[in-house]
Parts: C-alpha cells; structure tokens; sequence
C-alpha cells in the first residue's frame, strides 16, 4: 500500500515531529516500533523515518529527496537500507509469515559496516508475521544493539507482536483519528461525503483503509454484497445461486465485503434484534475469514461458499420477513 503524504494525513503529523525531535536530540532508539490500529500511517512513518536516517543533507527535518543516498533509495538500491516483508510461494501467492532464515540474514547483514557511513537501515513489515522463531531472532538483534544500526517495525496488530519484543522497542504508537477527522480528510482527497461515511464504516473507521476502498472501486462491490446478503436473509436469493455468483466473480473481495458489512452491523445495531445476534454474525464472521483463508488451499470452493451462505441464511430465519 502507498504511504500517505503526511501533509495530508493531519493525524500522523505530531508522531512525526516527536520522532524527529527524538533524533535531533540523540534520543531515538535502536528498535522502533511503529505501529497502528490497522494502517493509520505508520507505514509512511517508518518510510519517512529510513529516508531522512540515510540522507546525505537533511532539510526542515525531512530528507532532501535529491542527494546521493536518496536518489538510491529512491530507485530501490541503496546498499545500507534493507527491507524484511513476506516473501513470494511458488506459485505466486505471498507467504503467510515472516521466516527465521530472513532475520538470520538480516543480522548477519547489520554485521557489516555501512557503505555509506549513515549507518544501516532495517525495515521489518508487517513485524506481526513474524513466526516465532523469526522474533526470537529479532529479540536476539534487539538485545545486542550495536552503534547507527536501526531496526523498524511497523505492524497493524500490536497484540500479535511477542511481548519480550515490544518491551525491548521504542514504542510510535498512532492513534484513530475522530471520524469527523477523518470524513474531512476523505472529502478532501476527493471522496464525495456519501462514499467517504460508507467507506469509513466498512473500514472500521480506518481512514487510510477507507480511502484505498473509495478510490478502488471498492465502494459498489461492498454494497452488491450487503444488498445479496439481504437478499439470502429473505429468501429473495438461495445460497447455491449466491454461492455460485461468488464464486465465479471476485469470491476472496466478497469474502472480505461480507466480513466488514458484519462488522459494520454489529457496531451500528443494524438489524440487531436481541444481544445474543452480535455473538452469532460475530461466529459467522470469523467463518468467513476462514473460508476467505481457505482460497489458498484447493479446494471445492463453491461447496465452501454455500456452506457459509447457509449459516446466513440460517442466522436470519426467524427474525426476517
């Protein structure tokens, strides 16, 4: 995903200005930890971070754009920056978790001495796929800090993060926006009111999430989705016709629209009648995400996604008209 201007992400701008007096003043940490509540920016954070540590003449704090070590960075080939994300299978498909051999390699690599004397640039994303014997590695690199070495880590589930590594890191921790923020913020990068209050709803308030889904043509495949899933509620649609419609047409996006608009209703009320219905599509959710898990893996996946469309239907009975 494309960092956002922090000119343009007015949420992200304070974290930015104490990072930035933190290594002005000699303060920053050797591990840092960047982090947010899905993507609220810390991805451009950690980005920005690296390019001002290896830029050769830093201006106002932030990297000149235009000297030696930028102009490498920016064509992806600056020997002293080293990036760690989910490497590619076989047959093309990203890895589910980071491996202990690419953190092996990683601290072999901080071994070195810098090529260019600003010192060596790590960046670990998303550091909450690390399995755990790659955070144990990194644990290990934590510990034995060595001088102008930095190690980044930008995750959007903190949780998942082994607590031994966070305790050993500089924590940058971005906060959600108000959503009245973050509507602006839409609207301001060209989102029309409307789809930015339906975008931020089926982002969980997520404003970078939000933009992403508005600007992908994302909006009208969601909204497809919570009008056919009313539809199998009320019998105006079967889960063998729907199971089909999916699966012969973007069945991972549907999935993944089914998930949020679940979501969506549970923290709107919508169509809630009694407590024990949030606990129910909060069960029928966490299928989804498996079966959506499960597209890795051949198998029959209309049979998958009619099964999944049944407990809907199912879920509904009885309350539906």
């Amino acid at each position: 995903m494309a960092a956002q201007p922090l000119s343009r992400a007015p949420w992200v701008v304070p974290t930015w200005q104490r990072l930035s007096e933190a290594l002005e003043g000699g303060r920053l940490g050797h591990g840092l930890l960047l982090a947010g509540a899905g993507e609220l920016g810390q991805s451009d954070l950690a980005e920005r971070l690296a390019a001002r540590l290896l830029c050769e003449a830093p201006a106002e704090g932030l990297a000149c754009g235009s000297c030696r070590g930028c102009r490498l960075r920016l064509a992806g080939t600056h020997p002293d920056l080293r990036r760690i994300g989910l490497l590619e299978r076989d047959d093309g498909r990203l890895k589910t978790e980071i491996g202990v051999e690419q953190i092996r390699q990683l601290s072999h690599w901080f071994s070195l001495t810098p090529q260019f004397g600003r010192g060596l640039v790590a960046l670990i994303s998303p550091a909450d796929l690390l399995n755990m014997a790659a955070a144990n590695a990194v644990l290990k690199t934590l510990e034995e800090p060595a001088p102008d070495r930095y190690l980044l880590l930008v995750c959007s589930q903190l949780q998942r993060l082994p607590a031994t590594v966070r305790s050993r890191c500089q924590k940058w921790i971005l906060q959600p926006p108000a959503a009245e923020v973050s509507r602006q913020w839409l609207q301001g990068e060209g989102i029309a009111a409307r789809d930015a209050a339906q975008a931020l709803e089926w982002a969980a308030g997520q404003p970078v999430a939000a933009l992403e889904l508005a600007r992908d043509g994302g909006l009208a495949l969601f909204r497809e989705v919570s009008e056919q899933l009313d539809a199998l509620a009320t019998g105006r649609i079967g889960p063998s016709e729907l199971g089909r419609i999916w699966a012969g047409d973007q069945p991972e996006q549907r999935l993944r629209a089914a998930v949020a608009e679940v979501a969506r209703r549970g923290w709107s009320g919508e169509g809630l009648t009694v407590a024990g219905d949030f606990t129910k599509l909060a069960a029928w959710s966490r299928q989804a995400d498996r079966a959506r898990a499960l597209y890795a893996v051949p198998l029959r996946h209309e049979m998958l996604l009619v099964e999944l469309l049944q407990g809907w239907r199912s879920l509904h009975r009885g309350r539906t008209a």
